[in-house]
């Protein structure tokens, strides 16, 4: 068994599903100037780049446009009016945290200011919660996730990341974890999820019980 002493998830596409509000509050932006929504099905791989992805999906800009730093600003104000009107945390993923016998945390590239009363509102019983503004970093940097082994009291190598993007794999190497890359999350659209070089690929939550189990 690995002998792992701690897990720590990301958030979005993994534990919680905010697909739907995140593309919500794109389509509302789209709405107030009169124009056509995207298909949801369109928005949900992007939903795991936040706001830059909903931008992007939405209105074509990226970072760099002049135009972007307004959109963004206009999309986070409309997500935290109403990012929790659809969210929950995903069905197999509660009964598997319910299960789960070691310590866990939440790392998540997601602002404290969204990810901090996301979780105390689905009654997520995290241990930590690390935000994209808690380091100076977010991931696919170390920073954050060496705090949350900081946090939860448990050395690095004896952690594992379960995350459903490829920088959350990246993110977790370069912090000397050992990585979960979880096949019911969003994965974005770049490289399939068998080439990101996770330790573990999961199919479905319950299958990191047996990663997980205490002798």
């Amino acid at each position: 068994m690995p002998g792992f002493r701690a897990v720590l998830f990301d958030l979005d596409g993994t534990l919680i599903d905010s697909a739907p509000d995140l593309a919500g509050a794109a389509n509302d932006m789209l709405a107030a100037r009169g124009l056509t929504p995207v298909p949801y099905e369109s928005l949900r791989p992007l939903c795991g780049s936040g706001a830059r992805g909903m931008i992007g999906g939405a209105f074509g800009i990226a970072p760099g446009d002049e135009r972007f730093d307004a959109l963004k600003r206009e999309f986070l104000d409309i997500y935290e009016a109403r990012m929790l009107r659809l969210t929950g945390v995903f069905a197999e993923v509660a009964a598997m945290l319910g299960e789960l016998q070691l310590p866990w945390g939440i790392v998540t590239n997601k602002a404290e200011r969204f990810a901090l009363p996301l979780v105390e509102a689905l009654r997520l019983p995290a241990k930590i919660v690390v935000g994209g503004d808690t380091t100076p970093h977010t991931k696919p940097h170390p920073a954050p996730l060496l705090e949350a082994a900081r946090r939860i009291g448990a050395e690095a190598d004896a952690c594992i990341y379960v995350g459903d993007d490829e920088r959350d794999v990246i993110a977790g190497k370069a912090a000397g974890m050992q990585t979960a890359a979880v096949a019911w999350g969003y994965l974005g659209r770049g490289r399939p999820i068998e080439a990101w070089g996770a330790d573990f690929l999961l199919s479905f939550p319950a299958e990191l019980l047996k990663l997980c189990r205490v002798p």
